[in-house]
This record gives C-alpha cells, sequence and structure tokens, in this order.
C-alpha cells in the first residue's frame, strides 16, 4: 500500500542474504532450469491509482471507504510507486540476479471502464509496454497475471462485478486485448491470482475488496456469506476456461507461450490417525483447493463440496464441463495462516474430528 520505495529495497536485499547466509547454497544446488523470481501486484506496488487515465478498480473504492478493514489505513494511491519507478526496481532485481519478474495488468489502468467499448488507455498501455521492455533487456523474463483482485469499478458499478456472468465475456475480450498488445513478448501467463482467496475474503468474509458479506459475519453494507462466494468462484472458473481456450485457438501457437492459474492452498493433516480424521483434513482440503483446480482439470467441483454445500454451488453446463484443461503449469501460493474462515463452516471441525 501506501509504503516508502525503500521499502521494494529491502524486500530485495533481504532475499539476496537469505540465500547468501545459507552455508553453501547456491545455484548449482537446484536443478538446471530452476527460476528464481519475484511477485507483485498492481494495486499493491503500483500506485499512480488515478494518473495517466487509470479507471478506478474495487481496491480504489474499497480502501477509500472501508479504511478501518486495513491494518495501517493505508491505500494504493502511491503504494511502492513502481508505475514511476520501475526502472530502478528493475536495475535492483538484475543486481541480485532474479530470472523472472511476477506482475499483474491493472485491468482499469488499460480499460478504465471494463471494456473495450469504454475507450483504451493508451498511456496504461504504454506503461506496460515499457515494463516489459525492460525487463527483457536486463534479461528478466515477465510472467503476467491478468487478474489480481481488482475488478474495475464501472464493471461493479454496471452488474455486481463477478457476481454477474456478463463478467466472463468481459474478462473474454479483456484478455484478448493483453494477449494482442502483450503476448509477442509475454511466454508465461496467469489468468487469476488466488481466486480462491479472493472469493472467500471479499465475499464471505468481507476482509478485502469489494467486501461483501452476510451481516452474522462482519460489518458489511452488502452481501450472502453463505452463497456469493460459490456464485463469485464459478464465474471466475468460466472465465479461465474461456480465456485458456483463447489463447490456445488463437495466439499459442504464433507467440509460443504458455498460460495456467495460482491458487493459494494449506496443507491439511489429521488431528489424529482415524479414517473421520483422515476424511476431515481431505475434505478441507477440497475446499481450499480443490475448489478451483478439480473443475479447471475434471469438469466438476469435489464431491465433497457438492455434498456439502447443496444446492447453493452452481452447476456446470454439459458444454461447460467440456471446457476442463489439462493445465500446462499450475502456481501455488501457500498460505502460512488459515484463512477462508466462512467456508470453513461448511464442514464443522474440519481440523479437529
Amino acid at each position: 500500500m501506501e509504503i516508502h520505495h525503500h521499502h521494494l529495497l529491502f524486500y530485495l536485499v533481504a532475499l539476496a542474504y537469505f540465500f547468501a547466509c545459507i552455508e553453501g547454497l547456491n545455484r548449482s544446488d537446484f536443478p538446471v532450469g530452476f527460476v528464481f523470481g519475484a511477485g507483485s501486484s498492481a494495486y499493491q506496488d503500483e500506485g499512480a491509482a488515478y494518473q495517466d487515465g487509470k479507471g478506478s478498480s474495487i481496491w480504489d473504492t474499497f480502501t477509500a471507504i472501508h479504511p478501518e478493514k486495513i491494518l495501517d489505513h493505508s491505500s494504493g494511491n502511491v503504494a511502492q510507486d513502481f508505475y514511476h519507478r520501475f526502472k530502478e526496481d528493475i536495475a535492483l532485481m538484475k543486481e541480485i540476479g532474479l530470472d523472472s519478474f511476477r506482475f499483474s495488468i491493472s485491468w482499469s489502468r488499460v480499460l478504465p471502464k471494463g471494456k473495450l467499448s469504454g475507450g483504451v488507455n493508451q498511456q496504461g498501455v504504454k506503461f506496460y509496454n515499457e515494463l516489459i521492455n525492460e525487463l527483457l533487456y536486463n534479461g528478466i523474463q515477465p510472467l503476467v497475471t491478468l487478474f489480481h483482485w481488482d475488478t474495475p469499478q464501472a464493471l461493479e458499478d454496471e452488474y455486481d462485478g463477478f457476481l454477474s456472468t456478463n463478467i466472463v465475456n468481459d474478462f473474454y475480450h479483456y484478455a484478448d486485448f493483453c494477449f494482442k498488445e502483450f503476448g509477442d513478448r509475454v511466454k508465461n501467463w496467469t489468468t487469476f491470482n488466488e481466486p480462491n482467496t479472493f472469493s472467500s475474503e471479499g465475499y464471505a468474509t468481507g476482509n478485502t475488496a469489494p467486501g461483501r458479506c452476510s451481516s452474522y459475519v462482519g460489518n458489511c453494507t452488502f452481501g450472502n456469506s453463505g452463497t456469493e462466494p460459490y456464485v463469485v468462484a464459478h464465474h471466475i472458473i468460466l472465465s479461465h476456461a474461456t480465456a485458456v481456450k483463447l489463447y490456445r485457438e488463437n495466439y499459442q501457437a504464433s507467440q509460443m507461450g504458455e498460460i495456467g492459474i495460482t491458487v493459494s492452498t494449506y496443507w491439511m493433516v489429521p488431528k489424529y490417525q482415524t479414517i473421520s480424521s483422515s476424511n476431515a483434513a481431505s475434505r478441507a482440503l477440497d475446499f481450499a483447493f480443490g475448489w478451483f483446480v478439480n473443475p479447471i482439470t475434471y469438469g466438476d467441483y469435489p464431491e465433497s463440496m457438492r455434498v456439502l454445500v447443496g444446492n447453493r454451488l452452481p452447476n456446470f453446463t454439459e458444454v461447460q464441463s467440456k471446457m476442463r484443461t489439462k493445465m500446462e503449469f499450475l502456481l501455488v501460493n501457500r498460505l502460512l495462516l488459515a484463512g477462508f474462515t466462512s467456508i470453513q463452516k461448511e464442514f464443522k471441525n474440519f481440523c479437529y474430528m
């Protein structure tokens, strides 16, 4: 959020120091082709939230309306000022020897209204072109995320964003725009970052944008914690599938890239060596990880979710189910602390049976 620029230097230096302090550890200890990299998200590091034609996102709105939900009451208005200082930061990445840099494109920076019909912000396109070119010039491969939790506010206002099936078509056209503009140089795409966290924290607990939840869960103006996370997740999965299909059919042969998704999770360990405890741990993993990976891989949600969530869990049509794809890669972000609080209530005492 609004943190001083030298913090990024601290993080990069700390990373280098960490590896240097491990006695005898160097690149030769890792397999050939192992990639060392860093990652970021647009709202958390770019800043320039209202500059150069960028449209508002749900995070711009959320931090303005609900500063009490941000621990330090900060926002992404300035953040790390990466928008203005990316060349300096890339120089630091090169200095410590990073091979790749993962960043997200701010949907509302390139399409301020969320749609092509609403106009293209050429200044935003210019920024990402310059960023990609600077990375490649310095020998760092860009790994681009299309969506990192920052739905254009215009789409949230028009039809409630990911709560509507309309988002699938708009995401398709947004992805198509990005593939056309940047795909000649970007060889690794991820459609969504941590969609399970976005669905849970944004629509079940209300702790993150757009801050929706039931009144019995938290202090939210709107929302339904028992249904909305599942609806949002469903539309994300359909958006992912359409974007992957588009890329593979229209761009992959010429651009020679790969496309996948990033999911967060945490590992579940049975508390006791009993069948019921093992089943509980398995169900918890279904709700944390299988929620997205199972439909993408097999065409439907895990059976445990079908049983426990019931008719609140949306259904895939036969055509949609057949859109399941072989993943070229899967990025996994490990959560250090348990989350998904209200989702866990679907299976009582999930770790302690």
